[in-house]
């Protein structure tokens, strides 16, 4: 086409048409981004720059019966350096110091850090670990440390705070105390008192935007979506961590003499039900005995002959025996079905008593008893044990309950020697805590009550949320009739010659009790093993505890017998509570507010709300309460004792200066 003036002018109005129509669908464009998908590219923007970050609050402290802490949330702190935003002068004029400062806090030498520093500067790294878990006095030493005290931007000094579980009295009790762990689904995984109180410790998260600055760190917005979050609960248990401490090591010393695989012990107030203490070791891998498994509460075992004390109650509450009743044990030897039940007495012990028939711990005494008189009907024996609640879960606030079995005649299962078998502790199944509970309930003159952990859940010492009273399971279990006999019965276990826990006897102090030694895989006697029980109650004459000791697999060669593998256990912590504790002195009441305590907090708060910077007078309160107060104004708490405060180093009244650290000293 030749080039004319024409064609040239159609040309620059066909270009003109296309940049004006360009023109045209980039305002359209433009309008539409803005107008019609300005929401949608505004949301994905924030989503890049904003976040919604969760704020975790302070999970609450589970305390001892007398203020002791038992678990406790504490700010840990890991150090991180960013090399790279130092200035080249002063790393190389300071890094000398700080690798000196940092072997007197960390260990190692300061040549070994220095020349980790220069190699991490020299790889620019932007997050070289420097320390882990330290505490907040550390934290706040090291901020001012040479080039770290010159902050983040200048100094690369990066920190990252957690919160982690303490356990001040270390390992004793860990299985009771227990977790509570959230996985990334938020399903809690649930062990002891920090799982079933979970929803009382944990609180409330809160919640806040936060928007995305340099280097891909957060800030946070003041905008009025922040949710504060809400504290947790305060557990205040049954637990008395002097009976604990008795309780754990005079188990772990039994445990290591006979060499056993794993036992537990639960000493129990008898008027209450609470749980003044558990200990549940095994050994582990290694060989070493560790709280491994609640046994107490979860493992449901053949209680051997301290079911023979079930057995005995209903045949008094029958009136099918007396106590004075006579049974022919024979050689120590009779047979059911094939099956034979003999005594340790391969002798026999002739005639006797049913009472004494229980002491000597008979069982073909015992068993001849009831077969003589329920043989014909089982079913009115077992209805007698359903009536005394052995057939039902104790209902606890932990999770892992074993479930107990007490066969009827109408299971698949029943035979011609359930009845028999049943006498002596055999085919039933009870957990340790089950027959502590009723061996409890003989105690407490037949009133069967829950076992209870926990006291209280409370916001603080003034307000309660929720207070955790006894439970009644069956108001009388048995006349009281009954149980003065078989009150008699065991006292004369341990105090008669005869009685197999004689060995256990000591003129300084009464207690009542019942031996078993039960067989475990008796249908394999080349690997027969044993599980060694004593469980019981002191003092006779007014009963404050009772106790159940159960060790399994003892090693034979050394011993096996409840009487010479668990009783020494019962006794030892039965005479140091006698000795230890004032156990006739009335606890005080833990609800009982002190009105001298209460004024001078009152008087506090007024002060705090204007100032905040006030030291409170903390003397008289429970160390549970006056801890979190003096930690939440940002003093740094050290304790000495238990109990309450007696003491406390810094002046109240007196405005907070510089000094943070306060000591208490508890009684």
């Amino acid at each position: 086409m030749p080039v004319t003036e024409k064609n040239i002018l159609n040309r620059l109005y066909f270009i003109a048409g296309g940049m004006f129509l360009f023109a045209i669908a980039v305002v359209v464009k433009l309008v539409n981004v803005q107008f019609v998908e300005g929401d949608k590219y505004k949301t994905l923007a924030e989503e890049h720059t904003l976040r919604k970050a969760i704020i975790e609050p302070s999970r609450g402290n589970v305390y001892a019966d007398d203020g002791s802490l038992l678990a406790t949330s504490v700010s840990k702190y890991d150090i991180y350096f960013d090399t790279k935003t130092v200035n080249k002068t002063v790393f190389t004029d300071n890094v000398k110091a700080l690798a000196d400062s940092l072997a007197k806090l960390v260990g190692n030498s300061s040549a070994h850090h220095e020349s980790r520093l220069t190699k991490a500067r020299a790889n620019k790294a932007q997050f070289y670990s420097i320390a882990k878990n330290l505490s907040y006095a550390e934290y706040i030493r090291i901020r001012q440390f040479p080039i770290f005290k010159r902050g983040a931007n200048r100094g690369g000094f990066i920190d990252k705070v957690k919160t982690v579980r303490e356990y001040p009295i270390g390992k004793i009790a860990r299985r009771t105390v227990g977790h509570e762990r959230k996985d990334k689904n938020g399903n809690y995984t649930k062990v002891g008192l920090e799982g079933a109180f979970g929803k009382y410790l944990r609180g409330k998260e809160g919640s806040r935007l936060e928007q995305k600055i340099a280097k891909g760190q957060w800030k946070p917005l003041s905008n009025g979506n922040e949710l504060e979050p809400q504290d947790g609960f305060d557990i205040i248990s049954t637990v008395n961590v002097n009976i604990q401490d008795i309780a754990h090591h005079a188990l772990l010393e039994q445990l290591e003499k006979y060499k056993a695989d794993h036992g537990c012990v639960v000493v129990m107030e008898v008027a209450t039900g609470e749980i003044k203490a558990i200990s549940n070791l095994g050994r582990n891998s290694k060989g070493n005995y560790t709280e491994r498994l609640n046994y107490a509460v979860g493992e449901a075992h053949e209680p051997g002959s301290t079911f023979k004390l079930m057995a005995i109650v209903a045949a008094l509450e029958d009136k099918v025996i007396d106590s004075d009743y006579l049974v022919d044990t024979e050689n120590g030897r009779i047979i059911f079905y094939g099956e034979t039940v003999e005594d340790s007495n391969r002798r026999g012990y002739g005639t006797i008593t049913a009472s004494k028939a229980f002491e000597v711990s008979s069982n073909v005494g015992v068993v001849k008893i009831i077969d003589n008189f329920y043989g014909k009907n089982p079913k009115k024996f077992v209805d007698r044990l359903y009536n005394m609640n052995l057939h039902e879960p104790l209902g606890l606030p932990i999770t892992g309950e074993g479930k107990p079995k007490i066969p009827h005649p109408n299971d698949k299962d029943w035979s011609g020697i359930s009845l028999q078998w049943m006498a002596y502790g055999y085919g039933v199944l009870l957990t340790p805590l089950q027959t502590l509970t009723f061996y409890n309930a003989i105690a407490n003159d037949g009133e069967m009550v829950r076992p209870r952990f926990v006291k209280a859940v409370r916001e603080n010492w003034y307000t309660s949320e929720k207070m955790f009273d006894k439970e009644v399971i069956n108001p009388s279990i048995c006349s009281k009739e009954t149980v003065e006999k078989v009150t008699k019965m065991m006292q004369n276990v341990v105090e008669k010659e005869h009685g197999t826990g004689n060995g256990l006897y000591s003129p300084n102090f009464s207690m009542a009790g019942k031996t078993g030694t039960c067989q475990k895989n008796y249908a394999v006697k080349e690997e027969r093993e044993y599980i060694s029980t004593f469980s019981g109650f002191f003092p006779v004459e007014n009963p404050k505890y009772s106790c159940i000791v159960v060790i399994h697999e003892p090693d034979q060669k050394i011993g096996y017998y409840g009487a010479d593998v668990s009783g020494p256990v019962f006794k030892k912590i039965a005479h140091k509570i006698y000795r230890d504790t004032p156990i006739f002195d009335e606890v005080e009441n833990i609800a009982q507010v002190d009105k001298i305590v209460e004024e001078h907090y009152k008087a506090y708060q007024e002060k705090a709300i204007k100032y905040k910077t006030i030291v409170p007078n903390v003397v008289g309160m429970p160390a549970m309460d006056a801890i979190p107060l003096l930690e939440n104004l940002g003093l740094r708490v050290e304790i000495n004792g238990n109990g309450k405060v007696t003491k406390q180093s810094l002046e109240a009244g007196k405005k907070i200066g510089t000094e943070k650290r306060i000591v208490l000293e508890l009684s």
